[in-house]
């Protein structure tokens, strides 16, 4: 396998190999060379933004073009540039261009040229001028650092949470800094800064002069610096070519490097493997791009052209007019599966394979080494991982076929390979899990690396990106279909996949305006159906961004969820169909969210109107309004003429608001002026009388200095007859017509409580009591004076004379009267009530009275 090592150049004896590899060649005609543009490129296999660099042209009347390719070349927008003079541009790590203009504003556009938003640095930014500035990433944001005229440095660490910094400035400098970069420590930001042959540390309120541990003191001023990917490491060149590569605490050394080389690099950049031992910078120069590390010795690889290096998590992408490679460590499973005379399993594995499709005898001793020495897990994951790292499908199925590919087959070929034990043993102990995801992240790689595609992704920056953010990269770019096929091919859940892919589709369906609204909602209700995990309203709210508001109602139809659909529909001031939609749901909150809305966004006559449409929206509401709102509730009877419930209304408002006599008064006139209109004599003759019981009330509480308001007639009455105003109580009697029964309930009981018999005996014989005189004996027994109650038995109705008798005890003569009466009834009264032995003589009467009853 020399052929393939071929490419591989070590840097330093046994340390590390080095591989630069074609990703594309680019077939992009570029306005300008590479060297006279301002040039992003985003990481994770970005796009590239490109845009002549007027500072350093003489000044020109025609506009700079932006533009904007994948990472294959092939041009996805471009726009002339009509704002101002832009210093710097970078992607965000939602894959957002920034372009930073001189005067500190900020204009966001994504990778259609489609312009999002903007913002400024300040007003100080504004005033100094940007003269650099850099974009730099901390976990999940995009942060921005500025240097200006005034030699300041300004910076933010997040552009969606916008918090200006003001650093503090260099001491004594009046030069501008030769580079400058961010770091971080602790989760703050920091500027280090070179002027010269001093470093300075900045932080939020302290500007250190830095020594680096291990610095050459020969080594000169400093003329660049880069950051690693992943912010840990540093490196700093300086005027005579000495080179510090250290970590970002600037505490620790790990190497130093002497190119020979004393001019400014155009560009320096970390090449790094996560995880690895070895460190490499790449240093590129006109024509030369040198791999440094801690060798003595580096690597060097002539440029046929301007190039430029964008830094990545696992090596460094060069791009050149014509070609975009790669640069990378070559990762250990690869190194010893290739490197020459190599007996790692892996390896063993792979040539096995290859003489397998020799038919080669020499394929089972291969196969038989590895087995004796219990290393073919070893080797097949060996193969499985070194296939991940690979960029050419060819190389990666053969690494791929040197495992279970191999073993099915000498299953199937036993006698020829005689290796069926050895497929056999290697299925039963080896998943082929690792196997089938490899497999797919191969696939899913290949696809997007295809040159119509231009996301060429590692192994490495898959994993470490997540499939669910390649997919929304491939959302952002509009390759719907591309995305969808990988969630189909992935086995996503819907929510995750299918679904969330077609619902951005959508959202950007709704934003050609040249298909009318009815062609765009039938496309898009044909293509997502009822797909699980699909929201329209979300694709709706989208249309109504876009002002397309009658796509948007179109939409909504196809909307299930009517809390979804209400929002949106109050959003587009589409206030009664909102409200339909919201009684159609069943929903009182969402039908009393609607009302809200509208009661605040129409004038009072038109929301009335409104209600009286929609009956149920107008029960709901007078239920709010009784507990709320209840002014608004007599509005709201005013304007249907309901008499009926606007003097319900005004006895309410009597007790609940109303403290004054006057002014309870006066509302219950209100209610009977109310029930008199609406025809209800009843409740408007009880609201008279109610009015004539309060006036009544004040003025007995004024004469008697005793609480009477509020009590009802019946206690009213009661009261008076307790504190002996008979005949203040006689009066009520006759002036509120209380029935007669009533009455003599209400005095016998008033005469019995405060103990006057006297007064009850004589109450007795005034006239024919109207309840009889059985409620005598009754109240008497009650308070326990049985002398009294005997007094009344005799004037009992013969009818209820038994049950008097009972009452006082008389056991002897009830059974008399039972008798006499010939009442079976009342005989099983008195018997009910013979319990002792006492009672046995009057028992035995009643049995003999019903026996001869019954003969008879």
């Amino acid at each position: 396998m020399d052929f393939y090592t071929a490419d591989w150049y070590p840097l330093g004896l046994g340390n590390a190999y080095y591989r630069k590899f074609d990703l594309y060649k680019m077939e992009w005609k570029l306005r300008e060379d590479l060297k006279d543009c301002l040039v992003a490129v985003g990481p994770y296999g970005g796009s590239i933004a490109l845009m002549k660099d007027l500072s350093k042209d003489k000044p020109s009347s025609s506009r700079p073009t932006l533009e904007i390719y994948s990472a294959s070349g092939i041009r996805l927008s471009s726009i002339p540039w009509k704002s101002g003079h832009v210093v710097y541009l970078g992607w965000t790590v939602t894959e957002d261009l920034l372009c930073i203009q001189e005067d500190g504003t900020v204009l966001i556009y994504d990778v259609f040229c489609e312009f999002k938003r903007h913002f400024s640095l300040g007003n100080e930014v504004k005033q100094n001028q940007v003269v650099e500035a850099k974009v730099f990433h901390s976990e999940y944001r995009t942060g921005i650092a500025i240097l200006t005229r005034a030699l300041t440095f300004t910076l933010t660490s997040s552009i969606e949470e916008l918090k200006l910094r003001r650093m503090p400035e260099i001491t004594g400098s009046k030069v501008q800094p030769s580079c400058w970069t961010v770091l971080f420590q602790d989760r703050v930001t920091l500027v280090l800064a070179a002027v010269g042959k001093d470093l300075y540390l900045l932080d939020n309120t302290t500007c250190s002069v830095l020594t680096l541990p291990g610095m050459s003191p020969m080594a000169g001023a400093y003329l660049d610096m880069c950051v690693s990917f992943n912010y840990k490491h540093i490196a700093l060149f300086t005027d005579t070519g000495y080179m510090w590569m250290g970590k970002t605490s600037l505490k620790e050394k790990v190497c130093e490097f002497t190119s020979g080389v004393r001019t400014a690099p155009k560009q320096m950049a970390w090449c790094i493997r996560p995880y690895s031992k070895h460190v490499a910078v790449a240093v590129m120069w006109d024509k030369v791009l040198l791999v440094a590390g801690k060798a003595e010795e580096g690597i060097s690889f002539h440029l046929d052209e301007p190039s430029i290096m964008v830094p990545e998590l696992d090596g460094v992408r060069i791009i050149s007019p014509s070609t975009h490679e790669f640069l990378h460590e070559i990762p250990k499973a690869t190194e010893e599966i290739f490197k020459i005379a190599s007996m790692a399993p892996g390896a063993l594995l792979l040539v096995a394979q290859k003489e397998y499709e020799k038919e080669s005898q020499k394929a089972d001793d291969y196969l038989r080494e590895i087995k004796e020495q219990n290393l073919l897990s070893l080797a097949v994951e060996q193969c499985i991982e070194a296939a991940g790292y690979e960029h050419t499908p060819e190389m990666q199925k053969s690494l791929l076929r040197g495992n279970l590919q191999l073993s099915r087959e000498h299953e199937d070929q036993g006698d020829r390979l005689k290796a069926a034990s050895f497929g056999k043993c290697f299925l039963d102990k080896y998943s082929p899990s690792d196997f089938v995801v490899m497999c797919h992240d191969l696939r899913v790689l290949n696809a997007i690396k295809d040159y119509q595609i231009g996301i060429p992704l590692s192994i490495t920056q898959y994993k470490q990106l997540t499939v669910q953010v390649l997919l929304d990269r491939l959302v952002l770019r509009r390759l719907y279909p591309l995305a969808v096929k990988i969630c189909e091919y992935l086995k996503l859940s819907d929510f995750q996949g299918v679904s969330r892919v077609l619902a951005h589709w959508a959202c950007y369906k709704v934003q050609q305006k040249e298909k009318s609204d009815e062609v765009v909602a039938q496309a898009i209700n044909q293509k997502l159906g009822d797909t699980p995990g699909i929201s329209y309203s979300e694709i709706a709210s989208k249309a109504c961004d876009c002002g397309r508001t009658e796509l948007a109602i179109k939409l909504l139809e196809y909307e299930s969820k009517s809390e979804d659909q209400v929002p949106l529909l109050l959003k587009m001031k589409r206030s009664n169909l909102a409200l339909s939609k919201s009684i159609e749901s069943g929903d009182t909150d969402l039908v009393y969210t609607v009302v809200s809305y509208m009661k605040y966004e129409f004038n009072r006559g038109d929301f009335f109107m409104t209600l009286q449409n929609h009956p149920t929206a107008l029960s709901l509401y007078r239920q709010f309004c009784k507990h709320q709102e209840p002014e608004t509730l007599k509005d709201l009877y005013n304007q249907d003429d309901n008499h009926q419930e606007l003097g319900n209304y005004f006895v309410r408002s009597s007790y609940s608001s109303e403290k004054r006599v006057e002014g309870r008064v006066a509302e219950l006139q209100n209610a009977a002026d109310e029930y008199n209109k609406a025809k209800n004599e009843l409740a408007a003759k009880a609201t008279e009388d109610q009015i004539k019981l309060l006036r009544v009330q004040r003025k007995l509480q004024d004469e008697l200095d005793k609480p009477y308001l509020d009590y009802s007639l019946h206690d009213t009455v009661y009261n008076l007859l307790l504190d002996g105003m008979l005949k203040k109580a006689e009066q009520l009697y006759k002036d509120f017509k209380i029935p007669d029964k009533r009455y003599w309930w209400l005095k016998i009981s008033a005469l019995a409580e405060k103990e006057d018999w006297e007064e009850l005996e004589k109450f007795s014989k005034t006239k024919k009591s109207a309840v009889g005189y059985l409620p005598f004996v009754e109240i008497c027994m009650k308070h326990h004076n049985k002398l009294e109650a005997k007094k009344y038995v005799a004037r009992v109705n013969p009818e209820q004379r038994v049950k008097a008798l009972l009452l006082i005890g008389d056991l002897d003569q009830a059974a008399e009267a039972a008798i006499e009466h010939k009442n079976d009834n009342e005989m099983n009264m008195v018997l009910s009530k013979c319990s002792s032995i006492s009672d046995n003589v009057t028992a035995e009467k009643i049995n003999r009275a019903r026996a001869q009853i019954l003969k008879k």
